[in-house]
């Protein structure tokens, strides 16, 4: 999967489990294209999911967030991803 705006960084718990966070800020004017590049992504995660998405607390195996946020003339946008390490290297393919 080609990102153009998003690049990820990526965390473990140590026990299997990672977190991926990416934020764009771009102009106002390009906000429909990093939404739409995180949906791609949302997509995939939810195509390729290892298990129900939720909470882990609450039986979820991953879990994704994903905000949008006016910063006067740009936008943050802003996405995370949760679950098993292997499941989120392959999905974004590092």
């Amino acid at each position: 999967m080609e990102l153009l705006y998003l690049i990820f960084d990526a965390s473990d718990d140590g026990q299997g489990l990672g977190c991926w966070e990416a934020m764009a800020s771009v102009p106002s004017g390009e906000q429909d294209a990093v939404v739409a590049e995180a949906r791609r992504v949302l997509a995939a995660a939810e195509r390729q999911g290892p298990g129900p998405r939720g909470p882990q607390e609450e039986g979820g195996v991953w879990d994704a967030e994903l905000q949008v946020r006016p910063d006067g003339a740009w936008v943050v946008v802003t996405l995370t991803l949760t679950g098993p390490w292997d499941w989120g290297e392959a999905l974004l393919g590092r």
